[in-house]
């Protein structure tokens, strides 16, 4: 399919991505459990003017506990205190530590202070039932019901106004795969504090199964109350990608992609998208961007080739692309499928055979089980009048189909024959092989496909090329007559044409040769049928006495 130039759509996003989120694009991916993406975002963040210290050394605390890194975390802890010591969250971080190392009353002392400095932020008190969930929820399942409960008996009518409440039970819930309790506490957790980024995540990922609409629509709910939120961004052209509305996620990741907050690698779906999708305009532009910014970039280097290849303006162009792309291959910049497919094809096109064929070899080695690279290199093959070649290669291709049909075996059994014919002269046992396996496979043809009459035709003509010049002239009777009534049967001798001609030629001289000219003439007047413009045929043919 082809859109309108979505780098337009991408630019009408610009105006609602200009302002990011910062730090806090970072804490809504550790809430909503993305830890390595929220590290980075964090990190990469933590110097910025308006970036809160204190809350980014304690989300990054826990994110090394969650690393197994504790003195790490003690450490990211206490610089958050040196930050702001009246920011409550990391003497939870500390506590946490204190379980961890089983030391629980170390631990509710940090505990105590985080909720002296809470005052009325009820999210302290879940962050400590939190804490205690994670060092153990069995053992410490008392202190967990005692902070929640302290939270419900603070709140008007014990409905907490607080989303890391909901998000908690929800988590808990989610352990315990109870989906359906889970994805309700979310969405409370979103009618209670409309701009929880995690709860529409969390909530959009239960939902995406069962409602994919509905996930979606979740998403879209908090990008418009949050419109540089990267998380949400992102999360809803992924949603998109996963339920294959490719328009749509391309969009989407126009949009993310010009978020500060976007992250690299998310670009190279972004060129995905656009390629996938038909916008190769689009896709060799964002590469062509992307290789200006990093000339190492090699996935980009493989997109811009990609979308080129398919623009027939660019066809120049394309040969010293897929030189450069071969040139700066290697372990660590490696190739996709398509990559081995459309390098080759080029190679091919500007009849560099061996290149094409090295290619094709190479892709075999490292995909074995991809099937099209092991036709695409027999086909090369029979360009070279490599017949032999074309059929030991088409062999893999066969071997890796999970249910070859009538024309991949007819294919095969046809190289094979050739094959025969073409090693003849210089390997006989090379060419029995050969003819032996184009025998077993006709005969396969034969016997499954009963009203198609190429089985039997082939097993006629194998039988011609293997014997002696003496029984040429009836060695293949039978297979041929088979195959006549088949067409004759069926009525399909246009459909056939090719094999029906050879057929009725060859009953035709059969007959002939036996001194029966008038059943010579009834096939050689059916060849006529099929080749009326014949007329050197017809003048034989009525020449006959």
């Amino acid at each position: 399919m082809k859109f309108k130039s979505l780098l337009t759509l991408c630019l009408a996003g610009a105006s609602i991505t200009a302002v990011a989120q910062g730090y806090k694009d970072g804490i809504e991916y550790y809430k909503a459990d993305q830890f390595k993406n929220a590290k980075e975002l964090l990190i990469r963040n933590i110097n910025n003017a308006d970036t809160d210290k204190a809350a980014s050394y304690y989300y990054l605390g826990c994110i090394a506990m969650k690393e197994g890194n504790n003195a790490e975390a003690l450490e990211l802890f206490n610089k958050g205190i040196e930050s702001n010591a009246n920011y409550a969250y990391n003497y939870v971080g500390l506590g946490a530590i204190d379980l961890a190392n089983n030391l629980p009353k170390a631990a509710e002392k940090q505990f105590k202070a985080a909720e002296k400095l809470a005052k009325k932020d009820l999210s302290v008190y879940v962050a400590v039932a939190r804490a205690y969930y994670n060092a153990d929820p069995v053992a410490y399942s008392a202190e967990i019901e005692k902070k929640l409960d302290k939270v419900r008996k603070s709140s008007d009518n014990f409905a907490p106004k607080d989303a890391d409440f909901y998000m908690l039970i929800g988590d808990m819930a989610a352990d315990q795969s109870d989906w359906g309790k889970a994805a309700s506490q979310y969405e409370m957790a979103t009618s209670y504090e409309p701009s929880a980024t995690e709860a529409y995540v969390k909530g959009a990922s239960m939902y995406l199964k069962l409602n994919p609409t509905y996930a979606i629509d979740m998403l879209k709910k908090l990008l418009a109350m949050n419109p540089t939120s990267a998380l949400g961004q992102r999360e809803l052209a992924d949603k998109y990608y996963d339920t294959k509305n490719y328009k749509e996620a391309v969009v989407e990741y126009a949009k993310y992609v010009k978020n500060p907050n976007h992250f690299k690698q998310d670009e190279d779906r972004y060129a995905f998208l656009l390629f996938f999708s038909g916008d190769y305009k689009a896709g060799y532009d964002f590469a062509t961007k992307l290789l200006a910014e990093n000339p190492a970039n090699f996935t980009a280097q493989r997109y811009q080739f990609m979308n080129a290849a398919q623009m027939p303006e660019m066809k120049d162009q394309l040969l010293p692309m897929a030189e450069a792309l071969v040139a700066n291959h290697n372990e660590t910049n490696r190739f996709a499928a398509i990559d081995y497919t459309l390098i080759a094809d080029e190679f091919k096109n500007a009849k560099q055979y061996d290149k094409a064929i090295a290619v094709l070899e190479e892709g075999i080695k490292e995909m074995p089980e991809n099937a099209s690279f092991y036709k695409s290199l027999a086909m090369l093959y029979v360009e070279q009048n490599q017949i032999a070649k074309a059929a030991d290669t088409y062999k893999g291709y066969i071997a890796n189909l999970a249910n070859p049909g009538f024309n991949d075996k007819s294919q095969y059994a046809t190289f094979c024959y050739y094959g025969a014919i073409e090693a003849k002269a210089t390997d006989a046992d090379r060419s029995n092989a050969l003819f032996d396996e184009a025998t077993a496979i006709a005969q396969e043809l034969a016997e499954k496909y009963p009203t198609v009459p190429r089985g039997y035709k082939m097993l006629g003509d194998i039988k011609v090329q293997r014997a002696n010049e003496a029984e040429v002239a009836v060695i293949s009777f039978d297979e041929d007559k088979n195959a006549c009534d088949i067409i004759v049967n069926e009525g399909n001798a246009a459909q056939f044409a090719s094999d029906a001609k050879v057929v009725f030629n060859y009953l035709g001289n059969y007959y002939l040769e036996q001194g029966d000219v008038e059943t010579a003439k009834v096939y050689f007047y059916k060849y006529l049928e099929i080749d009326p413009n014949n007329n050197a045929y017809r003048s034989f043919v009525e020449g006959l006495k």
